[in-house]
């Protein structure tokens, strides 16, 4: 058993979410400070994270949530702050005397998790990186301050935490592909013609992994599996064309790194996403998963098997490969339009079919932001492709 300062001190942005609360239960079996949480507007949730693990500060992102915790927290030292700016204070002011420092874990969902991605970066904390879309929006502006602060990036998405193992066993230069794996979602072996008429129940029914809704919508449309492509690009400075998706009913191999002598390394454990969670927060130890997380039963398992994914069936794949070999802005178009149009399916007003045809038209006219690069710029292509993807659905109904 490690000293408990052989871990950096812990806050978790998104601290009430699935990740997130797995974060917590993380820290609290290792007995690893929290310094900061945030939410936005679970006031409930967040002041029983307050009693137990008695962070310095507490950030809600609704103002009118934030005035709410004050009151229900007076008469503790946790100080509030409220809203992204409130975020930021937390992130450049917060102190330890722990000499491994702090970890950020980012689980805020969407593309509102992109600034305390950044702000995580210039502040010099390490991130724990379970948003996504920071890398999949601005993935170029992130990498880039990554590398100009010298802080370290730990996947905490469960595919490309086990890249990061997988990619200890040979040097970068060595990397000859990347196999991304997938579950291939509950619509795997579906027609076009089948697809037509599933529910909104159906698509919500993982075989494998307890989401929230969104992400599971995007697993069903295999969004988040381009997405995941998306990120693999930039976390792991690899071109698109060397990342191959392979569907993996079993969902036991996380993923693969193939090196140049055609080894491949693959990352094996229960889909728990726990695991990824501890390995990022107490990387760069392996830490004990007893009493949190079960053991892998190879015996059980019986038997692995791998095929290759339905893009003409499910063309979001495809499409998210084609905006990330576009570059610039284009990415970001594409995670707008998908969240406008996921929310939309969820409230029941277009089919499940229409989100890749609502996807790829806002995307198809929207390619000219290839060139922009600036974070204003991919904010402001991030807004217009919200804006055509509402119009489009509007025509729809």
């Amino acid at each position: 058993m490690y000293h408990i300062n052989s871990y950096p001190d812990l806050i978790i942005l998104g601290s009430t979410g699935s990740v997130g609360t797995q974060a917590a239960d993380v820290a609290r079996g290792h007995g690893i400070p929290v310094r900061g949480v945030t939410a936005h507007r679970d006031t409930a949730a967040i002041e029983a994270q307050i009693r137990e693990f008695h962070p310095d500060f507490a950030v809600m992102t609704d103002e009118t949530a934030a005035t709410d915790l004050k009151i229900r927290v007076a008469d503790t030292n946790t100080k509030v702050l409220s809203g992204f700016e409130g975020i930021r204070e937390m992130l450049s002011t917060v102190k330890t005397d722990n000499p491994m420092g702090i970890t950020v874990e980012n689980s805020i969902l969407g593309e509102a998790g992109l600034a305390p991605t950044l702000y995580t970066l210039e502040a010099g904390h390490r991130l724990a990186l379970a948003n996504k879309e920071s890398l999949v929006v601005g993935g170029e502006l992130v990498m880039s301050l990554c590398r100009a602060t010298g802080q370290e990036i730990l996947p905490v998405d469960s595919e490309h935490c086990a890249i990061f193992q997988c990619m200890r066993a040979g040097r970068p230069e060595e990397v000859r592909k990347i196999w991304l794996t997938a579950s291939g979602g509950p619509f795997y072996g579906y027609t076009k013609e089948q697809l037509a008429s599933v529910t909104k129940a159906q698509t919500l029914a993982h075989p494998t992994w307890k989401m929230g809704a969104k992400i599971t919508v995007d697993s069903a449309t295999l969004m988040n599996k381009g997405f995941e492509v998306i990120e693999a690009v930039h976390l792991f400075g690899v071109d698109p064309e060397n990342v191959t998706v392979v569907v993996h009913r079993e969902s036991m191999i996380h993923s693969m790194v193939e090196y140049t002598d055609y080894s491949i390394i693959a990352q094996m454990s229960v889909p728990d996403m726990r695991h990824c969670v501890q390995y990022a927060l107490t990387h760069p130890y392996r830490s004990s998963a007893e009493g949190v997380m079960q053991p892998l039963d190879l015996f059980s398992v019986g038997q692995l098997t791998f095929a290759r994914p339905d893009t003409e069936t499910f063309p979001l794949l495809r499409l998210a490969m084609d905006a990330i070999s576009l570059g610039g802005a284009v990415p970001a178009v594409l995670n707008a339009a998908n969240e406008i149009v996921v929310a939309a399916f969820l409230a029941e007003k277009i089919r499940f079919c229409e989100i890749s045809e609502c996807v790829s038209r806002v995307v198809e006219d929207m390619k000219c932001v290839s060139d922009w690069h600036s974070y204003d710029s991919i904010m402001e292509a991030d807004n217009l492709a919200r804006q055509s993807a509402r119009a489009l659905i509007g025509h729809m109904a």
